[in-house]
């Protein structure tokens, strides 16, 4: 039995899948009546990640270490984290709009992985010295996963962006005083003042507006406050693993430099929501800003072709 060929066809199908399942997240953002696309596109979510799982276990087997070795595999891997977390959110949060922006970004990934990659790039290849270490598993899933983790939550920032038209929006008691608001002048001392169905409709729709606002905003803080730990961890695990391999903790190299930069826009993101002192716009802003960071850090850097991770430039 060829298993890279087994392998080849599990990633080729999870192509396939998501570009399918791309068309119908964006179908039911577009109809929202169809419920049966959100079941559909939630089942084909799951047959894609056990589609990339199975590719990663048989790598895994055929190769006797973790698929993380190389830019194919650290690829193919995001993709798989990508899909997870999205469907543990869609699971817990019930919100196709996960779906609907997580889709794409996986699509690109695995698409960059399997097409964009010389086949050489995507052989296995016996792993560099410094590769050989269990700290490979714990510090490169860890890092995927957050990768994976804050990409989502960035996105969801950039959609706060595109929805409020980039306007300074104040949510915080937003909903509730705009709704005090409209009472007041649709209800007057207990009876309906003159107002017309235009107007009732429109405020609705803002309503509707901000209410989905609040939601977005709520959802993108709450993944980045899951993804940042884990990134946190990430790059602990990286530093001890590389006082192991190259005896230093820290080297100032390409992928740690910008894994710091990483890191400190998203502290400076929580911050400004821990504290507070900014919400809305700013915020948004920022976790954007991070969304761009994160892909430097992750994919970028590859392409200078220096420094100690070698073993994931292009060529």
């Amino acid at each position: 039995m060829n298993w890279n060929s087994i392998e080849n066809n599990l990633i080729n199908l999870s192509f396939a899948l998501l570009l399918i399942t791309l068309i119908i997240y964006w179908t039911n953002i577009a109809f929202t009546n169809l419920v049966i696309f959100e079941k559909l596109g939630r089942k084909l979510t799951i047959l894609i990640n056990l589609s990339i799982s199975s590719a990663l276990l048989i790598r895994w087997i055929n190769n006797g270490y973790f698929p993380l070795s190389n830019l194919y595999e650290s690829l193919i891997f995001l993709t798989w984290g990508l899909t997870t977390v999205h469907l543990i959110l869609e699971y817990k949060n019930k919100s196709k709009l996960i779906g609907a922006i997580n889709i794409p970004i996986a699509l690109f990934t695995i698409a960059f992985a399997n097409i964009s990659l010389s086949e050489s790039m995507q052989k296995a290849i016996p792993l560099v010295p410094a590769l050989r270490s269990n700290w490979l598993m714990m510090h490169v899933s860890i890092m995927m996963i957050s990768y994976a983790t804050l990409i989502i939550g960035s996105l969801l920032s950039i959609l706060f962006l595109v929805i409020s038209n980039g306007e300074n929006i104040n949510l915080q008691g937003s909903a509730s005083n705009y709704t005090i608001k409209n009472m007041e002048i649709i209800y007057g001392q207990g009876n309906i003042v003159n107002t017309n169905k235009n107007q009732n409709a429109n405020i609705i729709l803002k309503q509707n507006r901000m209410d989905l606002l609040q939601s977005i905003d709520n959802l993108s803080y709450r993944i980045i406050g899951l993804g940042f730990p884990l990134l946190t961890i990430g790059i602990i695990a990286g530093a001890v693993w590389a006082n192991e391999a190259w005896g230093s903790y820290w080297s100032w190299d390409p992928k740690e430099t910008w894994a710091l930069i990483t890191w400190l826009v998203f502290a400076a993101y929580l911050h400004s929501r821990l504290t507070k002192s900014w919400q809305g716009k700013k915020p948004a802003i920022l976790a954007s800003v991070g969304f761009v960071v994160v892909w430097i850090c992750y994919l970028g850097v590859n392409f200078l072709g220096q420094g100690l991770h070698s073993y994931g430039w292009i060529s």
